[in-house]
């Protein structure tokens, strides 16, 4: 089992509404689920987000926690709601109508991974999903609505920036006709998740940053910011997803040359994100 449900910094103060987490980051596979895989140990990581929790690892000197997962999507997806079971995975499941990212394999627990190449041979015991659900997915999401309940009682408000990377072949559609392919796509469920303002103030962070930014296409944000952001309640949930070829050789699964200059890069744009939210704390936000 993988050791931790989720990691947690947290800033020496929090001075900013800003939460950030990393759901798709965790990278401890356990040797009984490597064991159970008919994957190999590189192919199972391709569904990884991998490296994106040390691209963000400066939020809490800005004064903004920092979430991250324990487990790796491959083996629980903390970016599904936990009744998106695949029944083609799980023995005594029945589909509850059409869900697409369930049919493709993609549920609270994966069938496949990245490419289509199936995780397992055969089915599971519907067991073993409600067991990672509930030592994994469940604590991660605990915390979270915490985090966000907390930054709402000491500022006002709550700002969840939800960090991703997508494969650079995702963007091959969105690019056709653009003069400069995207680097960094916002999700705010167009409109849904976050209010414009923060979404414009958050695009302008990046642009700033000389990356090239598109809203919403093809990724306007999953279960987390449909869950998340309720702008009308002043909490804001915002999906950053970041081309990998950027940092990382996504064949060998390694950061490239890049990447400690892109991760210096994204400390400026974090600082800049974490200004957003930044606003005097009641008293009663004391850490």
């Amino acid at each position: 089992m993988p050791r931790v449900a989720y990691d947690l910094i947290h800033p020496e103060r929090r001075t900013t509404s800003v939460v950030f987490a990393s759901p798709h980051s965790g990278r401890d596979y356990p040797w009984t689920f490597l064991r159970k895989t008919i994957l190999d140990a590189h192919t199972i990581r391709t569904s990884e987000d991998a490296f994106v929790d040390k691209l963000f690892s400066h939020a809490p000197k800005c004064g903004a926690p920092f979430l991250t997962a324990g487990a790796p999507r491959a083996y629980v997806d903390l970016n599904r709601a936990p009744d998106e079971l695949d029944p083609a995975l799980f023995e005594g499941v029945t589909a509850r109508g059409h869900n697409p990212r369930v049919a493709s394999g993609l549920g609270v627990v994966p069938r496949v991974v990245a490419g289509g190449r199936a995780i397992y041979r055969g089915k599971l015991p519907v067991s073993e999903a409600e067991r990672r659900i509930n030592i994994y997915w469940r604590p991660y999401h605990q915390m979270l609505a915490k985090l966000l309940d907390q930054s709402r009682a000491a500022f006002g408000e709550a700002i969840l920036i939800d960090c991703h990377s997508m494969p650079h072949e995702a963007m091959d559609m969105a690019a056709r006709g653009l003069v400069r392919r995207p680097e960094i796509v916002i999700g705010d469920r167009h409109g849904a998740s976050a209010s414009a303002e923060i979404v414009d103030r958050l695009d302008a962070a990046f642009t700033a940053a000389g990356l090239h930014v598109v809203r919403n296409v093809p990724f306007a944000g999953a279960y987390i910011c449909q869950t998340y952001g309720r702008p009308s309640r002043g909490q804001h949930a915002i999906q950053i997803e970041i081309d990998r070829s950027i940092y990382m050789n996504e064949q060998m699964i390694r950061p490239n040359g890049n990447f400690e200059a892109f991760r210096r890069l994204l400390k400026t744009v974090t600082a800049e994100v974490c200004e957003i939210g930044r606003k005097e704390a009641k008293p009663l936000a004391a850490e």
